[in-house]
């Protein structure tokens, strides 16, 4: 292989490298795009979401590690109004999903479970309906799980107990049913982050009652 060769090689080695996290990028960039599809934005806070960009990172809102993985989704309190997509759940070094204060309806999608490394799910204020999925169990990493002053309803899903790294949960002000987890971490959440909710009845009491009572 003479000279030319090599530098071909070495050329041609180079662009497919510079390719590659480009491709992961832009299917993040689809995943926050359909998500953005799926919003009205009076204020124009996405406006900078433009799909023609290969790289989702110089988007507002958005925050990238050093690899170009989205890291952080910012768009708490941005008077946004629509529902949240299933493929949130492929940006799977996502860390901070922040929309709590906007008007998000709909369910919450059962492939946010799907989001390993994620830290903290806010999605408190809003009008978000449906049921807690359970899938939500699969966070290893979650902290934060705040989901109060919602519409959500059935019962508070028993694999969210074995969350160990959960610090923080909140879901009053919804219309759960059933009774509350005594067991894992919520061992340690105050009974206050389950008010208002009017059939929620209340700490479970093991072997005497089951929480799935007159809970649908």
């Amino acid at each position: 292989m003479g000279f030319r060769d090599v530098v071909l090689v070495l050329a041609l080695t180079s662009i497919i490298s510079a390719l590659l996290p480009k491709g992961i990028a832009n299917s993040e960039g689809d995943a926050l795009y359909a998500f953005r599809q799926s919003l009205s934005d009076p204020d124009k806070v996405l406006q900078s979401w433009d799909p023609n960009l290969v790289c989702p990172c110089t988007w507002f809102h958005v925050t990238c590690n050093q690899d170009n993985r989205v890291t952080r989704l910012d768009l708490g309190n941005s008077n946004l109004s629509g529902h949240l997509v299933p493929e949130l759940g492929k940006l799977e070094h996502l860390q901070y999903l922040e929309l709590y204060k906007n008007n998000i309806q709909g369910s919450i999608p059962a492939k946010l479970g799907n989001l390993k490394s994620l830290i903290s799910l806010d999605l408190y204020n809003n009008n978000i309906s449906g049921k807690i999925p359970p899938s939500l169990g699969n966070l290893k990493s979650l902290v934060f799980l705040r989901v109060n002053d919602n519409q959500l309803t059935g019962p508070i899903p028993r694999e969210l107990a074995t969350i160990s790294s959960l610090k923080v949960l909140d879901v009053s002000n919804n219309n759960l049913c059933g009774t509350i987890p005594t067991t894992g971490s919520f061992e340690h959440f105050p009974l206050n982050n389950f008010e208002n909710n009017p059939r929620l009845e209340g700490p479970e009491l093991q072997g005497l009652a089951s929480y799935e009572t007159n809970c649908s």
